[in-house]
């Protein structure tokens, strides 16, 4: 990989973490206020609680597989030329 081909993806991964954690924020902000005025309760917690906390968490976990799997590429970082 060259090293202009080694920045385009490091700023690929860079924009694809930042475009995650936007959705990330707009699921969070759904699940606590969008829920806010549902009886339904889980665990004896209301859905709104469980639903902005575990489930923003297991939603996190599935935005960085999905970046992992088709956004990151392994690559070497170091200098490629030898003086």
């Amino acid at each position: 990989m060259t090293e202009k081909e080694k920045y385009r993806q490091v700023c690929r991964e860079a924009a694809a973490t930042g475009i995650a954690l936007l959705i990330l924020i707009a699921f969070w902000l759904f699940a606590g206020f969008g829920f806010s005025g549902s009886s339904v309760t889980i665990f004896r917690l209301p859905l709104w609680a469980a639903a902005s906390t575990v489930g923003v968490w297991i939603f996190a976990i599935v935005l960085v597989w999905g970046l992992t799997k088709w956004v990151f590429k392994d690559m070497d970082l170091g200098d490629e030329r030898h003086d």
